[in-house]
């Protein structure tokens, strides 16, 4: 009887793992409440930003007229821009937000304020190369999104920086690389004089 009542629980404790994960999956990006936040980025220079070491200005508040009463949480990502998702699925967009991968990168998660907020945010080392938008998500108590605002329009045209990722080159290492290639080099060359050296003390003998 103990068996068959922890089977039983074990049962009921997956269908209510699986309604929730199934209530998750449900929900639409289309169904959020749409420039619910209004939202900026402004790129610390012109032209293509280097990560880890180039800014960009975030700044978002609620929209005029926007009902925050649900607003728990804002959610700040870094989103690709559609040509930087081109022939690129794992950053493929989609309407459902478990599915999304538009915007992969977390930028920040701070409680909701109804005053504006604004950060300088450093792009990280690890972002690839590419064009980038800002979003912002609000979120309920229940930790689900229910609306956002972003730095560009619907399209995703307008108001996009590019970035460009970390080679992996470092000066110092090439200097150091070429300090060993020198070293090599003269101790090639020692040793050849250090031969013909002996060699010489040799026929003498």
């Amino acid at each position: 009887m103990a068996i068959h009542k922890i089977l039983f629980a074990s049962l009921v404790l997956c269908l209510l793992i699986e309604s929730s994960l199934g209530a998750t999956k449900e929900r639409l990006f289309s169904e959020l409440r749409k420039d619910a936040l209004e939202v900026t980025a402004k790129p610390s220079r012109d032209g293509v930003l280097d990560a880890g070491k180039d800014k960009v200005s975030i700044s978002w508040k609620l929209s005029s007229g926007a009902s925050d009463a649900d607003f728990k949480t804002i959610k700040v990502k870094l989103c690709y821009a559609p040509s930087s998702q081109l022939d690129r699925p794992w950053r493929k967009t989609h309407d459902e937000l478990f599915k999304d991968k538009t915007c992969p990168h977390k930028i920040v998660a701070k409680p909701y304020d109804k005053t504006a907020q604004s950060m300088d945010y450093t792009l990280e080392r690890d972002i690839p190369t590419g064009a980038y938008f800002v979003r912002a998500y609000a979120v309920d108590e229940n930790g689900h999104e229910v609306a956002f605002g972003q730095s560009t329009d619907v399209a995703k045209n307008n108001n996009i920086f590019k970035v460009q990722a970390i080679s992996g080159r470092h000066a110092s290492l090439d200097i150091a690389s070429i300090c060993f290639s020198v070293f090599s080099v003269l101790a090639l060359v020692v040793f050849f004089v250090n031969e013909k050296r002996k060699a010489r003390i040799e026929q003498r003998k």
